[in-house]
């Protein structure tokens, strides 16, 4: 329960913040910083145990049938990850209370910043690769919501919609690949996968499941050439871009390299695909940061290159480049996150992140130059820095690979020449930024050192830089140790990190990028000049292009088929469901099957012959809609009624009560509506909708035909049979069904109706429609709305509706009714007051929001499932006892009951809301009819008539 917790506990700073702002934004950020901060201070109470190697695993079921649980394992990899989520996010929340401007809303940045921080925590401590993934997708929903926080600028906007686009086709990818890695080794939990290394590599399919999953980890972690959606993320606020782009989101695509690398790693598949991916980006995001101009814009390329470090190292395969990794994704997290702090006070306070204007900072911010310049030294890799040390490890892990025979050597000479550019960018972001002459045309001027309380937080993790650095098997070595054991799994191989080991070539490697860099920066002018000529490219540019081909395809692909007319769209949809199923069906030797027909009887054959009868008049006098409705009403009865023909009373009940619904919603449009409905069907449309309802006809009937006559397989109705009772307590076993067996389903549907309920309501607020004042023949509307018989006799039923209602809800388990028969009562009962009485009469006596009663009712719902975790049982698990009560006597209560009512409520909250609303239409007094005014205060409770 504990690690459920650490995940957890940050949605408190998604909840309290936007009510603590109008406090005060120091309430705000204290609100945001509570939650992290007891999952911190949580998750160090694991730190002796996980250093003694230990690991904590926690189960609850969820979707087990799936494969999908919610297990969590905290391990030494998840500590370090977790450690630099928490830890960097507490000084984010501490320097986006300065950062943000009084006109931007601080509690929704903190919202959006600690769901993103759940569902980071939610990736790196999962234990089932189907939960990481759902996680996973909601780092980019949230990182969507981060990146386009400023929505009324068009980079921001454009830049999010780069980076759900990248990030989200990856996450189809990875889901793909893990569906695939699910089959081979018949499980999703991460520890058997991790476990099957040997038959994950045997299978036919390790290459497809290698890729997709590939795929998944480079896009997140914005390997080449899936890199250009992270420089144009760069549009969202800074504290945003120091912890998603150089901290944690990006993180989560190596994290995912290490996590699956015990199952995954060790292949020439793997070899040559990683490690080859992870030097191209290296090389490249190297390169292209020292021509950026833009603060951000070079640290994001930086960002890039050290990600490509990262995955080049995992390519090795080997323990100590694993090692060294993983040492990198700390140290780059610490010294990144400090410059892009550092960026965001400069461009604060200067109103400009243009190195080209923003010179000679050293002069009006020192404490902000000096922590800034310690940091961009340990990006460089400049000893006595955290960087120094694992750059060395790095440069010490090219010069032992040996799977390329003649040419290892490519591999040290990139990785050195990527460490000219590193220096020559670190060197240009100290130069260029604190000296470098004098400021030109600052939007603000003279700029000065930021409140106290920005600064630090990157001096912390400045500091931080330092202390690794100097006292590495101090301060960072036992967490490094934990991780690689969780990651290698056989113990920690033997290392020694310390700041010299002698005279050796990743010394020479490491002193020849110094001085490499320092050259290559010196010669920048005619550098900088080559690329604007020749190598200028706006990726943004490029994707919007693509996009827009994209939609314009789309377009005319909609307008070839779709042209204004229902008939048409209808006509295509049938002509389609034919053709698939004449080429399907067309090979079935024999139509009947061998099981014998029921003999017709003169009840159903009479049902079947009204039925016909009244759908074919419909379609004859469709013309004339109100005489349509009745008609077509007397088919919905018809159906009902064969429902009770054929013992279906549950289906009956629904049927005949969604018919009454659906009359008065069909009513109220018919409204405003002309009563005649035009003659435009051609004689071809006629021949044609004749043909494709015949066919449709002729189509239906013989499938069920053929079904009938064939035996069918019971198993499935004979489970719900069986443990009807015993597993759900009821004897109503379409009920059980509907509450238990397949309560997931209905959990959706009613989240689909509420939906569909607050839709109608948007879709018709605010909408004026002419209100005809005289019927069809120009007689003029009746001036009383509200005919006293038809009144008092509306009120005499309503509780009489309302008992019946309560007694088909509770008997709905053992027999037939239900949550939604009921719900569907009660709003008959409540739209006849409507239409009787007027919205104002029962506004004062039913003073409710529908809309919020609908979204209540699913969270009734929901949390009746969620409830069920409490106890270790899987989501929407059920339970029952039966109670006895002195004259009662006994009877049965079952937590399905709970689960229906929120069904019930949810009905009736989305029914009522989608009539009122449409009611609510002619509410104005037109021509000879007299609406009251509507009194409610209610918005969603208006007039009905």
């Amino acid at each position: 329960m504990e690690l459920l917790l650490i995940i957890v506990l940050p949605l408190l700073g998604a909840i309290l913040p936007p009510l603590a702002e109008r406090l005060g934004r120091n309430y705000c950020a204290a609100a945001a910083a509570l939650g992290p901060l007891l999952a911190l201070a949580l998750l160090l109470s694991y730190v002796p145990a996980l250093f003694a190697g230990q690991a904590f695993f926690s189960e609850w079921g969820w979707l087990p049938q799936l494969g999908l649980n919610l297990s969590l394992r905290l391990d030494g990899l998840g500590l370090m990850f977790a450690l630099l989520i928490l830890g960097i996010g507490l000084l984010v929340i501490i320097y986006a209370r300065y950062y943000l401007a009084d006109k931007d809303s601080l509690g929704r940045l903190y919202a959006l910043l600690q769901l993103f921080m759940m569902a980071m925590l939610g990736i790196v401590l999962a234990d089932n690769l189907l939960l990481l993934i759902v996680f996973w997708e909601l780092t980019s929903l949230s990182s969507f919501l981060l990146i386009g926080y400023w929505s009324h600028r068009s980079d921001a906007r454009k830049g999010a919609r780069m980076a759900l686009a990248i990030t989200g086709a990856g996450g189809l990818c990875l889901l793909a690949g893990a569906l695939v890695l699910g089959q081979i080794t018949g499980s999703y939990s991460l520890q058997v996968i991790t476990n099957s290394a040997e038959l994950i590599q045997s299978h036919a399919l390790y290459p497809v499941a290698l890729i997709l999953i590939l795929i998944g980890a480079f896009t997140k972690s914005a390997q080449f050439p899936f890199h250009f959606w992270l420089p144009h993320a760069m549009a969202a606020p800074t504290p945003v871009s120091a912890y998603l782009h150089s901290a944690t989101m990006v993180k989560a695509g190596v994290f995912l390299l290490a996590r699956l690398y015990p199952a995954l790693s060790g292949s020439d598949l793997w070899f040559y695909l990683v490690t080859f991916t992870g030097l191209a980006t290296l090389v490249f995001g190297a390169y292209t940061a020292l021509f950026k101009h833009d603060l951000k814009g070079l640290l994001a390329y930086s960002t890039i290159s050290h990600l490509g470090l990262i995955t080049m190292l995992f390519g090795f395969s080997s323990q100590l480049a694993t090692m060294a990794a993983l040492f990198h994704i700390i140290n780059h997290a610490t010294f990144k996150a400090s410059l892009f702090m550092a960026a965001g006070i400069i461009d604060h306070e200067t109103g400009t992140r243009d190195m080209r204007q923003i010179n000679g900072m050293w002069k009006y911010m020192p404490i902000t130059a000096t922590v800034a310049m310690v940091s961009a030294s340990a990006m460089a890799g400049v000893p006595l820095l955290n960087g120094f040390l694992s750059k060395e490890m790095f440069f010490a892990e090219t010069l032992q690979v040996e799977l390329m025979g003649g040419f290892d050597w490519i591999i040290p000479f990139f990785a050195t020449l990527a460490g000219i550019f590193a220096v020559a960018y670190s060197y240009r972001f100290i130069h260029d930024v604190f000296f470098n002459g004098y400021p030109i045309d600052l939007p603000i001027y003279p700029p000065h050192e930021p409140p106290r309380y920005m600064i630090m937080p990157m001096a912390l993790l400045c500091a931080l830089c330092l202390l690794v650095g100097i006292l590495p098997n101090l301060t960072v070595a036992p967490f490094l140790d934990a991780a690689s054991l969780a990651v290698l799994g056989n113990g920690v191989p033997e290392h020694h990190i310390a700041l010299w080991h002698g005279l050796n070539l990743p010394l020479m490697m490491s002193l020849l990028a110094f001085l490499g860099g320092l050259l290559l920066y010196s010669q920048r002018g005619g550098l900088f000049a080559f690329y604007e000529r020749k190598y200028r490219l706006d990726e943004n540019v490029e994707f919007e292009k693509r996009i827009q081909v994209i939609v314009r395809f789309a377009q005319r692909v909609t307008d070839a088929l779709e042209i204004g007319s229902l008939q048409r769209s209808v006509a295509l949809l049938l002509g389609m469901v034919l053709l698939v199923g004449t080429v399907e069906f067309w090979p079935l030797v024999r139509l009947m099957g061998d099981v014998a027909l029921t003999p017709i009887d003169w009840v159903s054959l009479l049902l079947a012959v009204v039925l016909m009868i009244a759908a074919l008049v419909t379609v004859i006098i469709h013309h004339n809609r109100f005489a349509a409705l009745l008609v077509l009403g007397v088919v919905g009865l018809m159906v009902s009624l064969a429902f009770v023909r054929f013992s279906a009373p549950d289906l009956a009940l629904t049927q005949i009560s969604v018919e009454v619904v659906t009359i008065i919603l069909l009513m109220l449009a018919l409204y405003f509506l002309p009563q005649q409905t035009p003659f435009e069907s051609s004689a071809g449309t006629v021949v044609r909708d004749i043909a494709l309802a015949a066919g449709a006809g002729i189509g239906v009937g013989l499938l069920t035909l053929a079904i009938l006559t064939r035996p069918y397989d019971t198993s499935l109705a004979e489970f719900f049979l069986a443990n009807s009772v015993s597993g759900g307590g009821g004897t109503n076993v379409v009920n059980v069904i509907l509450v238990d067996f397949r309560g997931f389903d209905t959990l959706g549907e009613i989240s689909v109706l509420a939906i569909a309920g607050l839709g109608v309501y948007l879709m018709l607020d605010g909408l004026q429609l002419p209100l005809p004042g005289t019927d069809g023949e120009g007689r003029n509307w009746s001036r009383d709305p509200y005919p006293p018989i038809l009144t008092v006799l509306s009120r005499i039923l309503l509780p009489l509706a309302l008992m019946v209602s309560a007694y088909i809800f509770l008997r709905g388990h053992n027999q037939p009714g239900g949550g939604f028969i009921a719900g569907l009562i009660t709003s008959i009962a409540l739209i006849l007051q409507y239409v009787c009485s007027g919205s104002a009469w029962v506004q004062q006596r039913l003073p409710v929001d529908y809309g919020r009663l609908s979204v209540f009712g699913v969270l009734v719902a929901a949390l009746t499932g969620i409830a069920s975790w409490a106890f270790g049982h899987p989501f929407l698990t059920t339970t029952f006892t039966h109670v006895h009560w002195p004259l009662v006597g006994e009877f049965e209560l079952a937590s399905a009951m709970i689960f229906d009512t929120g069904v019930f409520l949810t009905v009736v909250g989305a029914t009522l809301l989608m009539l009122a609303q449409l009611g609510r239409l002619a509410q104005t007094t037109h021509g000879a009819i007299a609406i009251h005014p509507d009194l409610s205060p209610n918005p969603a409770l208006k007039e009905l008539n």
